[in-house]
């Protein structure tokens, strides 16, 4: 009896009826998980519980092939038909990448133009044109990590290109801090899928903050700026550009008054203190993530979770140095308020954008001086 199956041999355990589980956590099946997988982290419980039919065959899904072939044979002495897949998801994932669809790169551009162009592209424009982004002879430096929001920020500044109302130019910088090397070329061959023609340089930021105990998120986030920033100037630009869309900026608005007691936001664009001439810009400023997961899946594509070597989520790897959990109580949060108020993610992201200083009691200047409503009372 075998206790694994190769991922080549998916199609037929389909057809017979085997169900596959994802057993990863639910915020990394979120993020992308091989189609027609059920999400059950809980699944060695249910099983354990007698609440899991008996009839079917179970194909256990994790990260890399390093959980489920345990917890599989456990199902077994249970009595329950179960088996691990072979490399789990990112086996699955270069199995995809070795066998990519060569009409991909057309129908995801198409969509841009077409089925996602209003709450995609013209967001996107919206931003640009409202917060003065891109102006005549930049070069800017679109900075891609590998996961959904970065890559779309490429295939849009690609779309923004193709109309040419002005001349810019365009350098896609990739940056390995250190990546695993299925992870590297998980990044390459997206890429290549897509039609994004990277540039790609190496630095040391993993091995540099891999002993550090106190926020080495922040840390991490912060290197990994100063050598986008390094790079981009080197490569004569003047810009770079960052995926953060809609979902970050109201988040880190909550963040910081709830976990950091202070209000500001996540700003549509910078000058930067420690490179002179560089800016950086956040074209996706008004684009909802549920949209650009909609594209994701609608396009079937299979962007990186996270790339870091010390967590699995994503979520953490903000310049905040907020940890995942704190950004997904945020999330939680805002999910709950809404169903009491649709209208509570607009009206946070407006909070920060209608501040009366008539009515705060304390504030801080552009250079960071403390002033009180007492100097002018």
């Amino acid at each position: 009896m075998e206790h694994s199956l190769p991922v080549d041999r998916l199609p037929e355990a389909f057809a017979s009826g085997a169900v596959l589980t994802d057993i990863r956590d639910a915020v990394s099946f979120e993020y992308g998980t091989i189609p027609g997988a059920v999400s059950k982290p809980a699944l060695y419980d249910e099983a354990e519980n007698a609440s899991l039919a008996r009839e079917c065959r179970y194909i256990l899904c994790d990260k890399d092939g390093s959980v489920s072939p345990a917890i599989a044979e456990k199902m077994r002495l249970l009595g329950y038909d179960a088996v691990s897949l072979a490399g789990g998801y990112a086996a699955w994932l270069e199995y995809r990448f070795a066998h990519p669809d060569p009409d991909k790169r057309k129908e995801v551009e198409k969509s841009l133009s077409k089925q996602f162009s209003k709450c995609l592209f013209t967001p996107f424009v919206k931003a640009i044109n409202e917060f003065d982004m891109v102006c005549p002879g930049d070069k800017i430096a679109v900075c891609i990590s590998g996961g959904k929001d970065s890559m779309l920020l490429a295939k849009l500044f690609q779309q923004l290109k193709r109309h040419n109302k002005f001349p810019f130019e365009l350098v896609f910088l990739v940056m390995d801090p250190g990546y695993s090397p299925a992870n590297h070329r998980a990044i390459e061959r997206n890429a290549e899928l897509l039609g994004i023609p990277v540039t790609i340089f190496e630095s040391t930021i993993f091995d540099t903050v891999y002993g550090i105990e106190k926020s080495p998120c922040y840390l991490c986030a912060r290197m990994r700026r100063g050598y986008l920033y390094s790079k981009a100037k080197a490569l004569g630009c003047n810009k770079i550009a960052l995926g953060h869309h809609y979902d970050d900026v109201i988040e880190t608005i909550l963040m910081g008054m709830l976990y950091g007691g202070q209000v500001q936001t996540m700003m549509p664009k910078l000058r930067s203190t420690n490179f002179e001439g560089m800016e950086l810009i956040r074209p996706m400023y008004l684009v909802r993530e549920k949209d650009i997961k909609r594209w994701r899946d609608q396009m079937d594509l299979h962007f990186l979770q996270c790339a870091c070597r010390f967590t699995e989520t994503c979520t953490s790897c903000r310049e905040d140095g907020s940890s995942a959990s704190k950004r997904m109580e945020i999330k939680q949060l805002i999910a709950n308020l809404k169903q009491i108020n649709p209208m509570v993610e607009s009206n946070i992201y407006k909070s920060v954008m209608n501040v009366n200083l008539a009515t705060v009691i304390r504030y801080k200047d552009k250079e960071g001086v403390p002033h009180s409503f007492l100097e002018e009372y």
